[in-house]
């Protein structure tokens, strides 16, 4: 097969694993990797692209996804959390390490082969972290934990491997610990240079407009491409460190608005990480997976007690709960990091052997025998090495298929069960404090769904703390409250400002945290509705409430006596029975047993079970027929 329809059916299947992933809610990682090993029995990688340019690829896509990924991480959203981060960095990278390799040690690997296999599983990564956050969706500090974790913890992994390589593949002038030291020595020193130059040279276009906004995404990334070129040309694989370390100096720049930057590199790390998993595991036999499965299900469980080891020491003495801790130890999953640091160092044994080989026969066509039959043992021995080390990429590949169904599929319950997440997120957040906000939320409350108020003024939530409801003062569309509020257990959102404008906005921003579905506005007022002041089409969310209502009129409505109420639908009184007893209603909500929703639409159709949220008409306190509960809208006392 010709490269392009090769690469062009990459795609494809990548798209379309990660598409019924989101549709089943499983781990997109797992469908990718079924999909890869069968594309791969029909086609070889290596045959269609040849090994140089297939892993310049992946080195390039795997430096990108680490930079995309290391754009989100601000000091600010973890000042509280800078202890911590920094053990899980070190400490529990190198009991990781140490402990990883005595166990591949133990199981008859080679000490050298045990440590490079060790350094490579300290990683987690986050093409296999986020997609789990996005579907778990737990607390603010546990995200930021994993998160950090995930991306920092990357190029660490990668360049301990290319220590061990150093080590092994040397020729031993200097002695393993000073080219261990020199090694490492230049792989930090040429990171942290090229990404401050290249942060500050950034930072200074982009405040003086010398970048036009339709180049600043391309722009970003050739310089982070440029940036790890010039780092693996000084020293091997530090270019993973370069880009993650220009990353997170772009990320905490002052006044650098870099939003629609990240969104743009988050649709290249999609397809990249999709394309990746399948390239990668289509160069893996299905014979290489059978011979090494039993030693992998040993790895395998060692890995989870290694991880609850690693955590339990590195977190130690951390303002980290235990709570926090133990769902730290349950999440652990490998990435694609892990797949192409295995995949390419592979092949550099028998490099380093071939290499050998050849300077050999030159000291041998020199006269110099003896120097000749010290490279020719050296290079027999590193091809031994590469033996061993070819059967750590089916090993690796095992390892990160069953990590993330371990834990991307087991880790909802214990979220659930440790008060972190929920499996079944079903809160509402509401932007603005009119006065039907405040008994629709108790009301959800009482139905036992979580809620959040958000305003402006602290002034303006009175009323909701002294309700006991959960509240944050903040402007909805401010930088805090799109990316750090909390938002565990909420699915969907109702921005309720007076202002369209706002509401459009904040529609916006939170499409991409909640999923543009669960998002809704308050109908527009119509008579600001003309073409001249009406906000974009693509800004506004969908319309809430059953039939669409605008700020003013529900506003009248409260001041005219109506309710927020609960009444039940069920076989004897169904939702047409409930339009034609209160043909004033505004359905809000609709809560079943396993989901609650905003209503939409001009009349909101329930099935028996369901309890609609109404805004109803109560004349002289006369009870309201079908209310839930027995309940006749006394809850929802006037909020003025």
């Amino acid at each position: 097969m010709e490269p392009a329809p090769y690469l062009a059916l990459v795609v494809a299947l990548a798209v379309a694993c990660q598409w019924v992933a989101w549709r089943w809610k499983i781990p997109s990682l797992l469908l990718l990797l079924v999909g890869g090993f069968a594309l791969g029995r029909l086609v070889v990688p290596d045959e269609v692209l040849g090994q140089s340019l297939l892993f310049s690829g992946v080195q390039v896509a795997v430096g990108i996804i680490l930079f995309e990924g290391a754009l989100g991480l601000r000091f600010r959203q973890v000042r509280d959390l800078g202890r911590p981060i920094l053990r899980l960095c070190t400490w529990t990278v190198l009991v990781t390490w140490v402990l990883v390799t005595l166990m591949a040690w133990g199981l008859g690997f080679d000490i050298r082969a045990a440590l490079l296999v060790g350094a490579i599983l300290t990683v987690t990564g986050p093409t296999v972290i986020n997609p789990i956050l996005r579907t778990l969706r737990p607390t603010r500090r546990v995200s930021q934990l994993l998160r950090w974790e995930g991306i920092v913890v990357d190029p660490i992994g990668a360049i301990l491997a290319v220590l061990v390589l150093q080590v092994v593949t040397a020729a031993g002038r200097t002695g393993p610990f000073l080219d261990a030291v020199l090694t490492l020595s230049r792989a930090v020193g040429i990171a942290v240079l090229v990404s401050v130059v290249s942060a500050w040279l950034l930072t200074w276009m982009m405040k003086r407009d010398l970048i036009p906004d339709y180049l600043q995404g391309v722009t970003f990334l050739a310089a982070a491409l440029g940036g790890m070129t010039l780092s693996n040309y000084v020293q091997t694989e530090s270019g993973l460190l370069t880009v993650t370390l220009l990353g997170i100096l772009l990320a905490n720049q002052p006044d650098l608005h870099i939003h629609h930057i990240i969104e743009f590199k988050e649709h290249l790390q999609v397809l990249f990480v999709g394309a990746l998993f399948v390239i990668l595991a289509g160069r893996v036999e299905p014979a290489a997976l059978v011979d090494v499965a039993p030693v992998a299900a040993v790895f395998i469980l060692g890995l989870v007690v290694i991880r609850a080891v690693s955590i339990a020491i590195g977190l130690h003495g951390t303002e980290v709960s235990r709570e926090e801790k133990t769902l730290m130890m349950s999440m652990a999953p490998r990435g694609i990091v892990a797949a192409a640091i295995t995949s390419i160092f592979a092949l550099e044994f028998n490099h380093a052997a071939e290499k050998a080989i050849a300077v050999g026969e030159q000291a041998r066509a020199d006269g110099d025998h003896a120097q000749a039959d010290t490279l020719f043992a050296r290079a027999s021995d590193l091809y031994e090495l590469a033996t061993q080390v070819d059967t750590l990429v089916p090993l690796v590949f095992l390892v990160i298929v069953c990590t993330v169904a371990l834990y991307g599929l087991g880790v909802g319950r214990l979220a659930e069960r440790l008060g972190l997440a929920t499996t079944s997120p079903r809160g509402v957040l509401f932007s603005g404090t009119g006065p039907w906000v405040v008994p629709a939320a108790k009301r959800l409350r009482e139905l036992g769904v979580p809620t959040l108020i958000v305003a402006r003024e602290r002034g303006d939530l009175r009323q909701a703390r002294m309700s006991g409801l959960r509240t944050e003062a903040a402007s909805i569309i401010s930088e805090y409250a799109v990316e750090d509020m909390d938002l565990a257990g909420i699915k969907s959102m109702v921005c309720a400002t007076r202002d369209d404008n706002t509401n459009a906005i904040a529609a916006s921003e939170f499409g991409h945290v909640l999923g543009r579905p669960n998002v809704f506005n308050l109908k527009r007022n119509e008579e600001q509705n003309h073409a001249r002041s009406t906000t974009a089409g693509h800004l506004i969310g969908n319309i809430a409430f059953s039939p669409p209502t605008d700020y003013d009129e529900l506003l009248q409505r409260t001041r005219q006596d109506h309710k927020v109420t609960s009444v039940a639908i069920t076989q004897e009184f169904t939702s047409r029975d409930f339009w034609a007893t209160h043909p004033e209603a505004v359905v809000l909500f609709v809560h079943n047993e396993s989901t609650t929703r905003v209503a939409s639409g001009k009349q909101e159709e329930g099935e028996p079970g369901d309890t609609f949220v109404a805004l109803l008409p109560v004349h002289h306190g006369a009870p309201v027929a079908g209310a839930a509960s027995g309940e006749s809208g006394a809850t929802a006392t006037r909020e003025g």
